[in-house]
């Protein structure tokens, strides 16, 4: 779910700065480890003066945020939207040696005359990525975040099932089937354990994307998280003129099958052919997708529902994988418009 003016923000809570609870984030980046220097105030976002700002207040910052190392201090300006004039610039300035584990715990000193044309930015390192080892394939296993440099297991009590969602679909995997802990012993981590707690929606892109917080815990390998993840999914149309035309199958567990036409709609029809990259839906009459044919063994989906934005069927929802009530002359055939090249289909 893309974030208002497609703004990335990246929030941490913790100790306040005046006090007080207070968060920092940065606004405006290509990712959440980048962008514009807030913080929190009294409950308002302000900004922060650069006088001072330098790389070891970039590397606080960077901890602070559970991003990678820091990379360069950069001028807040760069970072859109344009702040608002209304709003505020921060009253301290920070003085940091680099070795602090938030901008709360560097020294402060008055910030006298700064402006919006003096906002502080930085850049950190995103993270890299998220991994299922150790299992059958590359959709199921131990969950491990790289966090500077370094593979490290998490810990199932700062888990949740919409944290395994996230990470089914940064995976390029299907859906999220399965979370729990307590992998045998052949399958459970051996280094540092994730010293973070992921707040996911289920929306997000990718794990980095959810808010996460510093989170002391006494977890030990017998409390890994494993994740299993449906193989990744595909669809095709077969037995028409061309790619944009046919009798729809769809790809589980390495296995073709068909799609039950209960409940079908045009909705649905929209959602194959975008996802094959083709025109809008045609909607023929019957006759004409039955020369298609009938298909040959499982009947993978029954009773899908789509609204027509989803951007793929697999987010439709459906019965379970292989449960119908139908037989292959209820199978699903789909016709879309070529799409023309050099065209968007609107």
């Amino acid at each position: 779910m893309a974030p208002l003016f497609s703004l990335i923000l990246a929030i941490c809570t913790g100790p306040g700065i005046l006090g007080s609870l207070s968060r920092v984030r940065l606004v405006g980046g290509d990712h959440r480890c980048e962008g514009r220097v807030e913080v929190q105030q009294d409950d308002e976002w302000v900004t922060v003066c650069d006088d001072y700002w330098n790389m070891d207040s970039v590397a606080v910052l960077c901890r602070e945020l559970g991003c990678g190392a820091a990379r360069k201090t950069m001028s807040g300006t760069v970072y859109g939207p344009v702040t608002p004039k209304d709003q505020k610039v921060f009253i301290h300035l920070f003085r940091c040696n680099g070795i602090e584990e938030s901008l709360s715990q560097c020294e402060k000193e008055d910030a006298i005359g700064c402006s919006h044309v003096e906002d502080a930015g930085a850049v950190c390192e995103r993270p890299e990525s998220v991994r299922l080892a150790d299992g059958p394939g590359r959709c199921q296993g131990r969950v491990e975040v790289k966090f500077r440099g370094e593979w490290s297991s998490v810990c199932q009590a700062g888990w949740s099932f919409a944290a395994a969602k996230v990470v089914c679909r940064q995976l390029g995997c299907g859906r999220a089937t399965l979370t729990r802990r307590g992998c045998n012993k052949e399958t459970q981590g051996q280094g540092a354990i994730w010293q973070r707690k992921a707040s996911c929606s289920g929306q997000e892109v990718s794990l980095q994307d959810c808010l996460s917080e510093v989170w002391e815990h006494n977890c030990t390998h017998n409390e890994d998280v494993w994740v299993e993840c449906e193989d990744p999914f595909g669809l095709k149309l077969v037995g028409g003129r061309s790619h944009c035309e046919g009798r729809l199958e769809v790809l589980h567990k390495g296995e073709w099958g068909s799609v039950c036409d209960d409940g079908w709609g045009q909705e649905a029809d929209r959602v194959v052919c975008r996802q094959l990259g083709c025109g809008q839906p045609l909607s023929p009459p019957v006759k004409v997708r039955r020369r298609f044919g009938p298909g040959v063994g499982r009947i993978w989906l029954d009773d899908v529902n789509c609204s027509g934005k989803e951007p793929s069927l697999e987010q439709c929802p459906h019965r379970s994988w292989g449960y119908h009530n139908c037989n292959h002359r209820e199978d699903v055939a789909v016709v879309c418009e070529e799409q023309q090249s050099g065209l968007l289909d609107a």
